[in-house]
């Protein structure tokens, strides 16, 4: 098979980058290894910066994100008992909009195949050869048949565990850090008790209140990372939800897990016509809200790229994808950085939670500490130099 670019895997990276291509009139397949049904339903982050939302409705794929969403103007930073509210657009112009990433991936997948899109599921043995040469390939099993997919360039959006990262490997400088516990994530059945999301400093541990729709809660709770998840009865979940973030609705709890909390980098992010996105390059903490929206704006600066390569097989856009995305992953970094140590419980006792303390009604106080926590929330305006 030839098409132009070649896409590993089917989540919001990927498949934006697919219906990017598609309206300049490029080419693509998009290889996932899942099925379709699991792709759809895979529960991840839910807030998306205005720079996504104006990406979507720019696709003519916001139809039910516009219906559904939950559009926020700002957050409350809670502590000792007490709320305080940055208000978001009032400092930035900006909002956020509270819309499943599984809700994207499913409006993605619906556009792209009602538009002609190929995308394959349930595709095995993805390896990538000749990353170098004009022409890559990618061999990959497909319907109990081996198949050849022969590009001009390849996308590899297939996250932290899929082959483009293992592809490039030893060419790759990677930075990791660890943290020392995780979230305890819940889906309740439960109205929401609050307009706004809540970030609670707690001498327990962090808390955070967020929702998915008028009636369905998402909440989370700080644990050690090591957590059993069967030490966390319901009941337990309620009190202690309550206990950090006070007023909480109770209700059937859907779904609970235990998610682990680090950051990574891989860079550069290209070598030859091998291009990462996403996950496949870098994760970060959830408290900064910014993995799926670096994955769309890895993508948002790759395809004007791709398009001029395959159009007038030019590079120089190209050229310089890794450096320009590589500027947003890591302020992106700092700032979920500074939100996971600034409202977390450290282990470091009274002093350093006194120096928590002290930085969050620092926010309060400044207009100018606050306006740099909304706008890196809400998110950066969407120029490379960004």
């Amino acid at each position: 098979m030839r098409t132009q670019v070649g896409i590993v895997g089917a989540g919001p990276a990927g498949l934006t980058l697919a219906m990017l291509l598609r309206r300049d009139g490029i080419d693509c397949v998009v290889l996932e290894a899942r099925d379709r049904d699991y792709v759809e339903k895979r529960v991840r982050a839910g807030l998306l910066e205005q720079n996504t939302v104006d990406l979507l409705r720019e696709l003519g794929v916001a139809g039910r994100l516009d219906r559904e969403g939950l559009e926020h103007g700002g957050i409350f930073l809670r502590h000792d008992g007490r709320n305080h509210y940055i208000d978001m657009v009032g400092m930035t112009g900006r909002h956020i909009t509270i819309y499943g990433q599984q809700e994207v991936v499913k409006d993605l997948i619906e556009a792209l195949l009602e538009r002609g899109g190929d995308v394959r599921f349930e595709v095995s043995d993805v390896q990538l050869h000749e990353i170098e040469s004009a022409e890559p390939r990618i061999t990959f099993t497909h319907g109990g048949a081996e198949h050849e997919l022969v590009c001009d360039a390849i996308a590899g959006c297939d996250g932290f565990h899929g082959v483009s990262r293992e592809t490039l490997g030893e060419h790759l400088t990677e930075y990791e850090y660890t943290y020392a516990f995780g979230w305890l994530g819940i889906l309740a059945e439960a109205r929401p008790a609050t307009d706004e999301l809540i970030y609670a400093w707690h001498e327990r541990g962090f808390a955070l209140y967020t929702m998915r729709s008028q009636r369905i809660s998402r909440l989370y709770l700080q644990v050690p990372v090591d957590e059993d998840i069967e030490n966390w009865p319901d009941d337990r979940i309620w009190d202690e939800l309550g206990t950090r973030l006070g007023d909480v609705n109770t209700g059937t709890i859907l779904e609970k897990g235990i998610t682990p909390m680090r950051s990574f980098v891989a860079e550069p992010m290209q070598r030859g016509r091998l291009f990462l996105a996403g996950d496949s390059a870098h994760i970060v903490p959830p408290t900064g809200a910014k993995g799926l929206n670096l994955a769309v704006n890895d993508v948002r600066l790759l395809a004007p790229g791709l398009t001029k390569l395959v159009r007038d097989g030019h590079t120089d856009l190209l050229d310089g994808y890794s450096a320009a995305a590589l500027r947003r992953v890591w302020r992106a970094q700092d700032f979920s950085n500074y939100m996971t140590q600034m409202l977390h419980d450290l282990g470091g006792g009274p002093f350093e939670r006194r120096l928590q303390l002290a930085r969050i009604e620092y926010v309060e106080r400044s207009e100018a500490a606050a306006r740099s926590l909304a706008e890196n929330y809400v998110g950066l305006p969407a120029e490379p130099d960004f």
